[in-house]
């Protein structure tokens, strides 16, 4: 199982509660375009993506790897979905002139002095999620962004001068032998992140989740992407419009510019459902009402074009 690393990061905790340890091989990778990469080749069987963050929203670097938009991820699905509490501290070194604050600190709040941290390294998505301990504790300081919160820890470590601080996990903290100088510094207590776990042509009657010796309650999701006439008054109304007919709950919707040209636009949009778990065939009435709407339009661009 691919996810993205080092050790401690907050996908590998997703990764240890859907996939258990004495149970698979866990691979960490250094970019979220690598678990794409490692499950394309069959070198993993799956990975673990970081998806969206209640808080800062969708993850742009897996989106950018669903949408394949260069046609190297063809055979990557989606087949399971694992949600993680999210408890950002800020990690590092006291200053040897320092004393503690407090015993026992508030959340959010520094338990030391904080003078001496002259940057900060972490992921771009935890440090949105942390926006408000910055602007009150460390306004002005250097933000670096890296590839992930067990990364930046690393980073953290290993300036000698103990200038360097990172916002990671507290699991990271015991591996990169730093201390954590504030805990819970997330600015919402409900801060979660989902994960969606890939694997190359999942199969929707199976779902991924199965062969992992788990037990669904037979609710399934959906996530399938699509494009629009951009020029087309109500475009994507129409394709909308055939999920609300057919009684489908929207769960997220998100976009990426397709490159297939200018401010033309690939929607995702996610449901719940599945072609493969269909009794009362609403899925299979909302594809076919697709297939109407796609059809209306290409009959109005070859009517256009001959008038």
């Amino acid at each position: 199982v691919a996810f993205l690393g080092p050790v401690a990061s907050y996908s590998h905790q997703a990764t240890k509660l859907a996939f258990p340890s004495e149970r698979w091989e866990l691979m960490p990778t250094s970019t979220i375009k690598e678990v794409f990469e490692q499950v394309q080749s069959r070198t993993a069987s799956f990975g673990i993506v970081p998806f969206e963050n209640s808080t800062h929203g969708t993850v742009t670097f897996t989106l950018d790897g669903l949408a394949d938009r260069t046609g190297v991820f063809a055979d990557i699905a989606v087949c399971g979905e694992v949600y993680l509490n999210v408890h950002h501290f800020l990690l590092g070194r006291s200053s040897a002139a320092s004393t503690e604050t407090s015993d026992d600190p508030k959340k959010g709040t520094p338990s030391t002095d904080l003078s001496h941290v002259k940057r900060v390294y972490s992921h771009p998505q935890a440090f949105g999620q942390t926006a408000a301990f910055f602007a009150r504790y460390l306004k002005g300081v250097e933000t670096i962004d890296v590839s992930s919160t067990s990364k930046a820890a690393e980073l953290a470590s290993a300036d000698e001068k103990g200038e360097s601080a990172a916002v990671a996990g507290e699991l990271a903290a015991g591996v990169s032998g730093l201390e954590v100088l504030a805990r819970c510094i997330e600015d919402r207590e409900d801060n979660t992140t989902r994960f969606f776990v890939i694997r190359r042509g999942a199969n929707e009657k199976e779902g991924g989740g199965k062969e992992r010796g788990e037990e669904y309650e037979g609710r399934y999701k959906s996530l399938v992407s699509f494009t629009v006439p951009h020029r087309r008054p109500g475009a994507l109304a129409d394709v909308l419009e055939c999920f609300r007919k057919g009684r489908l709950n929207l769960t997220s919707i998100n976009s990426l510019p397709s490159l297939v040209e200018p401010f033309r636009y690939l929607f995702f949009v996610e449901f719940e459902g599945s072609r493969g778990d269909d009794p009362e065939g609403r899925v299979k009435s909302v594809f076919e009402n697709l297939e109407g709407v796609a059809e209306r339009w290409r009959w109005l661009g070859s009517w256009e074009n001959q008038r």
